[in-house]
């Protein structure tokens, strides 16, 4: 199963890669700064029970059930309607490594990779988008990869710099050291350099 899902992630990339033009100077750069949620307990609920019941029994995580921390990001613009983004992200918590008993917080660092396909150009104040990735961290002296897909809005409220608010499932590749969670983040950005 997820060799398939690992040639469909890497089928998508290559596809949206090579539909769009090749018209890409002149696209921005952007950095930025976010703050995040990881909420393994509703990805937990929703593979124990299913997601009808997840919702009809509102049993969504509180905010106390997530771990929280911040991220720096890099955005490319690939295409008007494509993008790249990179992100690096430190967390204090607990993690749930399947088959083992994690009594103490340590330091996670996550790093992950999106395709971001707009559904909008950068024209409109309002660009939603979806995303799908590659991502890895580490906790300790544990590695883990995982495969992240979600949607991202992106607020182009101000001139200088948008506003930009993503939720990602993360499927785990290394099923050991790795597991299903949600991770929902809101934050700013602003272009390196001037626009062209």
């Amino acid at each position: 199963m997820k060799k398939y899902l690992l040639l469909a992630i890497t089928g998508t990339f290559l596809f949206a890669t090579s539909t769009f033009a090749q018209d890409a100077k002149g696209l921005p750069k952007s950095f930025g700064v976010s703050f995040f949620l990881n909420d393994f307990a509703t990805a937990a609920r929703i593979r124990t029970t299913s997601l009808n019941t997840v919702v009809s029994e509102k049993s969504f995580s509180r905010v106390g059930e997530m771990s929280a921390g911040l991220a720096v990001n890099y955005f490319k613009q690939m295409q008007p309607r494509m993008s790249y983004a990179a992100s690096l992200g430190l967390s204090g918590m607990r993690y749930p490594m399947p088959g083992r008993n994690i009594t103490k917080s340590s330091m996670l660092v996550d790093f992950s990779a999106t395709l971001n396909l707009m559904m909008t150009t950068d024209e409109y104040y309002v660009q939603p988008y979806l995303m799908l990735g590659v991502g890895g961290h580490k906790y300790g002296v544990h590695y883990g990869a995982y495969l992240p897909a979600g949607l991202g809005l992106k607020l182009n409220i101000f001139e200088d710099a948008n506003v930009f608010v993503t939720s990602t499932y993360r499927v785990p590749v290394t099923t050991e050291t790795a597991n299903y969670h949600f991770q929902h983040a809101i934050g700013i950005a602003a272009p390196l350099g001037k626009k062209k």
